[in-house]
């Protein structure tokens, strides 16, 4: 483990557990591997990059055994980790909060595939069956078979709202219904401005997002004349793409080998935490670019 990730999983220990603290224990013997230390594992999984939960467990066993006093078996950190779901979500909101990015007043938007299958065979008897669909990738110029990651975060890249949705479902529809269970953060951000790209566009959404206090800034489309704050688009667009780019390469968001509904879901948000927590220690450490994960990922 480099001296990086390190400091990094030693301080997300520290802040899991302080947000644990005082919190009312389940009745029964506390588990041999804290809560504190299975998101630590998670984290530290995504980072290095293992698929595998398996290869995971039997690198950590053979390199890491000194800083967990217990390894689980692969079948009892599978079951720990879906069903840990609920604390990972608020870890991410936890380490969110616990930066200055939280309470910015520019939100960035945008969608990425999640393919979970690859052949006939696989769909038609796939749990996922029902949730999972078929969907188009127009940046890429392909069909998958899956999720959609919906993701709404700050320009420095802080995840501060995310969700999974039915590909074939509307962009505006996903979005809005992401705004609507959070609406108290926005009433939290008066003359919030988000940015979105040209699949979001609807006078309907837009008038909808203005009620609520929101600014819709996008590309305008074939027709339409140049929209407002238009210019200077390109280059914070650029900065979601970069996102989903860092999720797909460094966190391999496309190989998180999900089967099941709680298993996709969870694999999904051990990255988001895995992000975030990279930022949120990049900004308590002073680091010039918060979104940089090079030094934890080896």
């Amino acid at each position: 483990m480099t001296t990086e990730l390190n400091t990094l999983v030693t301080a997300l220990y520290v802040k899991i557990d302080d947000e644990w603290a005082g919190i009312a224990r389940l009745p029964g013997r506390p588990p041999k591997l804290s809560h504190s230390e299975l998101l630590c594992l998670a984290v530290m999984q995504a980072l290095l990059g293992f698929h595998s939960e398996a290869r995971w467990l039997r690198h950590l066993r053979a390199h890491y055994r000194h800083l967990f006093p217990y390894i689980p078996q692969d079948s009892g950190y599978n079951k720990r980790l879906r069903a840990a779901l609920p604390q990972v979500k608020r870890v991410i909101r936890t380490l969110a909060r616990d930066t200055d990015f939280w309470h910015d007043t520019v939100w960035v938007a945008d969608s990425t595939p999640v393919p979970c299958g690859m052949s006939r065979p696989t769909v038609k008897r796939s749990q996922l069956a029902g949730w999972a669909n078929y969907g188009y990738c127009a940046s890429h110029s392909r069909f998958f078979w899956g999720l959609r990651l919906y993701l709404v975060c700050t320009p420095a890249g802080m995840p501060i709202l995310w969700a999974l949705a039915d590909p074939k479902l509307g962009e505006r529809e996903v979005l809005a219904a992401m705004l609507e269970i959070d609406a108290g953060l926005v009433r939290e951000r008066p003359g919030l401005l988000l940015i979105t790209d040209k699949g979001f566009a609807s006078k309907p959404f837009e008038r909808s997002l203005s009620e609520q206090g929101i600014t819709l800034l996008r590309p305008s489309r074939k027709k339409e004349v140049l929209r407002p704050g238009e210019p200077m688009l390109k280059k914070v667009r650029q900065l979601i793409e970069s996102v989903n780019e860092t999720l797909k390469g460094q966190l391999d968001l496309e190989q998180h080998g999900g089967r099941t509904v709680e298993g996709v879901a969870v694999r999904v948000a051990q990255r988001v935490l895995a992000l975030a927590a990279a930022i949120w220690h990049n900004f308590q450490t002073g680091q010039a670019v918060s979104r940089s994960l090079t030094a934890f990922d080896h």
